[in-house]
């Protein structure tokens, strides 16, 4: 289904907060998600996404403020909600002693589903997971990535209108998780709307159309990664490594060639426009650098500026 301009928000949250006794996870924040958008929540763990999608999942009621899931109130329609999503979760809840397939023909029976659109879905799906050949075999020797575009295929057996995603990629190798990209690329094209949750830089900036940072429960940024980038960011980064063990020494020595300097335990970043400029700089003065870098601007580099530290904490 295409969106239209008028169409209501499919997630609306306002003043959401979610509380853990004295601990605050979720701090009075506002959100909302339109139909047929890959929208993101990034952040380092603990910082309130997955508390954030406990609510709107209807696994976990909010403490305070509004919140209203394609048009309900998760409190009163919890399980009509439940039925119109699809839910992967961060940690793959397989049964290994079942095939591929049953896997998938099983949970479409919690949805009451009958036995033949589950036998139809179950084919599709599995040739959308790229895992037809396999979908005989058991679960259990299957390597983590085929388990885990199994988790998303199964997620997907009562089409649902939104997919939620916690960190889906978590523990995976680089080709797999492109293989994972790829199977969620294709579901936005086709009009899902996706929801995920992830600390991976690259991975924000390759699925989500809009994203929202979050640090210590409260959003601190929105837009799309572009926007962020452009907002918070210069266009270029230098990375300078220098034979030393402590880079503060060096960093009134070029803080004038950049925006601002960030200084890491094993390198010097100078945000500048003209990366190049910057390290001929860099050289004339004698600085003698290890190695010189120069790259594009990433989130990353925002959040690191936005909360003052990297996302793997």
């Amino acid at each position: 289904m295409v969106a239209q301009p008028d169409d209501p928000p499919l997630i609306a949250a306002r003043g959401l907060t979610k509380h853990f006794g004295d601990f605050t996870a979720v701090d009075g924040i506002d959100v909302e998600v339109r139909r047929g958008e890959a929208f993101g929540f990034l952040g380092p763990n603990g910082a309130g996404k997955s508390s954030t999608m406990r609510m709107i999942g209807c696994v976990s009621p909010p403490s305070g403020g509004t919140l209203r899931v394609l048009g309900m109130d998760p409190i009163t329609h919890g399980s009509q909600i439940r039925g119109r999503l699809g839910v992967v979760p961060q940690r793959d809840t397989l049964d290994e002693e079942l095939t591929v397939r049953e896997n998938i023909l099983v949970y479409g029976r919690y949805f009451g589903l009958p036995r033949s659109v589950i036998r139809e879905r179950a084919t599709e799906l599995l040739e959308f997971a790229q895992l037809s050949e396999r979908a005989d075999e058991l679960v259990e020797p299957l390597s983590g990535g085929m388990k885990r575009r199994l988790t998303i295929a199964r997620s997907l057996v009562n089409e649902p209108e939104l997919l939620m995603l916690d960190e889906p990629t978590t523990g995976l190798d680089p080709q797999a998780r492109h293989a994972l990209w790829d199977r969620l690329f294709r579901l936005k094209r086709s009009g899902v709307t996706l929801v995920l949750t992830t600390h991976y830089m690259d991975e924000a900036e390759q699925l989500c159309d809009r994203l929202v940072v979050m640090d210590g429960g409260r959003i601190v940024a929105e837009g799309s990664p572009r926007q962020l980038i452009s907002e918070h960011s210069t266009r270029e980064v230098l990375e300078l490594r220098l034979a030393t063990d402590d880079h503060e020494l060096y960093e009134a020595k070029v803080s004038d060639l950049a925006t601002r300097v960030e200084v890491l335990p094993d390198r010097l970043l100078l945000y500048t426009d003209d990366g190049d400029a910057a390290a001929k700089i860099v050289h004339e003065r004698g600085l003698a650098p290890l190695s010189t870098l120069v790259r594009r601007a990433t989130l990353e580099d925002v959040f690191l500026h936005l909360t003052g530290r990297t996302l793997i904490d």
